[in-house]
């Protein structure tokens, strides 16, 4: 049992930037029985693996030590999570508003009415000096306090983070002015800079939150469409009840425009259901009794019953959210880069301004307060949030982008997987093609009309259960073809069947079956080769010794597969096809999908198809490269396991969510060049993002430092340090949410 792990996720309330994360997962990780532990800041969420046996309660008294909250979500979390973003956003609007009504004065007042201020400079305001710093005390410890909690939480736990930078800068400048005017009695100060510094953090805060927000959309939309309540038929009446208490086995009652509210099957009614927002499919989807439906799906028209089979957490609904949200709080492996850097970088941050500050006042000799001005501007435009928001941000977006169309990727380290793939080998039967028989040909060799060869060849095969059986009735029906009642029915394992029709015995099976009747076959067998060469299954019916007609059966090619496969090819991905089925069968399939005949590998077993991964994964010359595997996730799960990425088709109802890294709700294979093309366009923003992130820092700091100050005059005011920082860090999510209208 020692060795038995287990997963918790943990919901964090109270952090302030990627420095926040990274002390919450240190303190998780120091837990008892705690193997890993990774916090998300975007998301607010933490995933800890521990030994089985961990209280919950454990992890949560860990990071409450650390002065954060935390709970384990439950079915509503989402909502909560709603609620308490709502709550911070409002806080921060109203500590924007009261700090922005005291700092704009005390910033004109210091610009224009002071000794040293840009304006007016010749007029001094008296007692401006005392004015500004009643002005600025407010911001400080009223604006400030988020800042002076964050920080001493971190000092308690013996780190620092983005708060213990703003709280130290502000606190200088405040503390220097305090000491300036009402101890030096000079007019030199720096109440204007604390307020305004202030200020625009707490803005930048306000439009990163707006900005985040917008990041998890995909999640609210899906969350939304959950109805509240269902109509249920209990006692013969229809009563109103909670969706939570709708029972597995309950007849539900779904009315023209009304949302469907768990998964079940029509028992009675016939209607259109839009299942967009669950597969990304626009057009409705027909619905009568037997089909499946899913909650949360919109009904468009008409009225009908269905009987419940799954509810609450086993929804397809609530597994794609679950999905999602557990896609979104896995970190990518490039994150990892960012957390090591955003570690250090807040100590490192404050040892240099430590230094700035000396090196300009004892070793330059410039006056404290230019010192002072320098190591400020360090402070506050080191903050390490943009590189913190760079990563989760991007996958947040392209993870919901990616539901919005019906492709649900599992997590980051998927997405950072799926740019790289080189080829993808797709199993045949289900993927590339339908997977049921259909009838392509009806081919009379006698006197009977196509109409009446497949009357005759569906109404002896209506007792029959064998697959290509099934789709020839099917076929007739389809068709509206009338069946009759056939007599003396008996089935030939391996041949075909015979029976008497309108008083005519007939024989109808393969080529065995004819030869062994005795039937002549010489005028049909060129039409025959021909359809066998097309990978079809040839039914030969006869009468009296004579053949009447043949009808072709086939596995036929989805409409979308020879595109998909065009789609991969323009995007340089090499595509590869495997099935059980015979060689011809699988060569005329592959012909007609676009699949080169060299890789091509037919009658391969299912328990062999992971081998041919790696043969693949192998590659040419011994160079190594990127597998996908698409399947049904079923008899294909070893494969799928094996290959680097595993990209499993689903039903919309029942999908294969424990199968693969990437699931295609709309059974469309195009859906495989949109993913790994969403996984190469998220990969390019994260580069982007961690690029101007470092970059800002790298660029920013020696100009805060004032090392170009005696070659070129550039020194950065705090102020500017300020609105850059906060800037950064918008800029990363806005670049993010890029991705919501870019095309794959």
């Amino acid at each position: 049992m020692g060795n038995m792990t287990q997963k918790t996720e943990l919901s964090i309330t109270g952090m302030h930037c990627a420095s926040c994360a990274n002390l919450v997962a240190k303190a998780l990780k120091k837990a008892e029985g705690v193997r890993e532990a990774s916090v998300n800041y975007a998301t607010r969420k933490a995933t800890v693996r521990h030994d089985a046996g961990v209280d919950p309660a454990t992890l949560i008294a860990a990071v409450e030590k650390r002065g954060y909250g935390a709970s384990v979500p439950t079915r509503d979390d989402p909502e909560r999570q709603a609620r308490i973003e709502r709550e911070e956003y409002a806080s921060l609007k109203r500590l924007l508003i009261v700090s922005a009504s005291f700092s704009i004065p005390a910033f004109l007042l210091g610009m224009l009415f002071m000794k040293d201020g840009i304006l007016f400079s010749g007029y001094e305001l008296p007692y401006a000096a005392y004015l500004l710093f009643l002005l600025a005390t407010p911001v400080q410890f009223y604006g400030g306090a988020m800042f002076y909690r964050g920080a001493w939480a971190a000092l308690r736990n013996g780190s620092a983070n983005m708060d213990s930078l703003i709280a130290l800068g502000t606190s200088a400048a405040y503390a220097y002015s305090l000491y300036l005017v009402f101890f030096a009695d000079a007019q030199m100060q720096f109440f204007e800079i604390s307020a305004v510094l202030i200020t625009l953090v707490l803005l930048g805060k306000l439009l990163e939150a707006r900005a985040k927000g917008k990041t998890s959309d995909a999640i609210k939309k899906l969350m939304g469409l959950a109805p509240k309540t269902a109509l249920v038929i209990r006692d013969g009446k229809e009563i109103e009840v909670s969706v939570d208490d709708v029972a597995a086995g309950d007849i539900a009652l779904v009315r023209p425009g009304g949302r469907i509210p768990v998964d079940g099957i029509v028992v009675e009614g016939n209607s259109s259901v839009d299942e967009s927002m669950i597969t990304g499919e626009s057009i409705p989807v027909e619905k009568r009794q037997g089909s499946e439906v899913i909650g949360g799906t919109l009904n468009t028209h008409g009225a009908f019953r269905f009987k419940a089979t799954k509810v609450g957490a086993n929804t397809t609904l609530s597994q794609i959210v679950k999905l999602i949200e557990d896609a979104q709080g896995e970190k990518a492996p490039i994150q990892r880069f960012a957390d090591r850097i955003s570690a250090y970088f807040v100590p490192i941050v404050i040892a240099l301004a430590a230094v700035t500050f000396c090196v300009w006042f004892l070793l330059v000799g410039q006056g404290f307060a230019f010192a002072l001005s320098a190591a400020i501007a360090v402070l506050v435009i080191a903050c390490p949030c943009a590189l913190g928001l760079a990563t989760p941000t991007a996958i947040m977006v392209g993870t919901g982008k990616g539901a919005r169309h019906g492709i649900l990727i599992k997590g980051g380290e998927a997405l950072e997987t799926a740019h790289k793939v080189e080829a993808v080998l797709f199993d045949k039967t289900g993927t590339i093609t339908n997977g049921r028989p259909e009838v392509t040909d009806i081919v009379p060799t006698g006197p009977l009309t196509p109409s009446q060869l497949l009357h005759v060849a569906a109404s002896i095969e209506k007792q029959s259960e064998h697959p290509l059986a099934e789709s020839i009735v099917r076929c007739a029906r389809e068709r509206g073809v009338r069946l009759e009642q056939a007599k003396g029915f008996s089935a030939i394992p391996g041949q075909g069947v015979t029976a008497t029709l309108h008083g005519h015995a007939f024989v109808f099976g393969n080529k065995r079956l004819m030869e062994g009747h005795g039937v002549d076959l010489s005028q049909a067998q060129e039409r025959a080769q021909l359809l066998e060469a097309q990978g079809k299954t040839v039914m030969m019916l006869a009468a009296k010794g004579k053949l009447v007609g043949m009808i072709g059966v086939a596995d036929t090619i989805k409409d979308s597969s020879a595109q998909a496969i065009s789609m991969l090819r323009k995007i340089g991905i090499e595509t590869y096809m495997i099935t059980g089925d015979n060689a011809r069968t699988a060569a005329a399939i592959a012909k007609q999908a676009g699949v080169a005949q060299d890789h091509v590998f037919a009658e391969v077993m299912p328990q062999d198809k992971a081998a041919y991964v790696k043969r693949i994964q192998q590659g040419e010359n011994g160079r190594p490269r990127k597998v996908a595997m698409v399947g049904d996730g079923i008899n294909d799960a070893p494969a799928l396991a094996l290959a680097d990425i595993g990209i499993a088709m689903g039903s919309g109802t029942d999908v294969a969510m424990e199968t693969g890294n990437v699931v295609l709700m709309r059974n469309d294979l195009r859906d495989v060049a949109r993913a790994l093309r969403l996984s190469r366009l998220t990969m390019a923003k994260i580069r982007q993002n961690m690029f101007w992130a470092l970059i800002y820092n790298i660029v920013g700091i020696p100009i805060a430092t004032g090392a170009l100050y005696y070659g070129t005059g550039w020194l950065l005011s705090p102020i500017l340090a300020g609105a850059a920082m906060a800037l950064s860090s918008v800029s990363v999510v806005t670049n993010s949410l890029l991705l919501r209208s870019a095309r794959i």
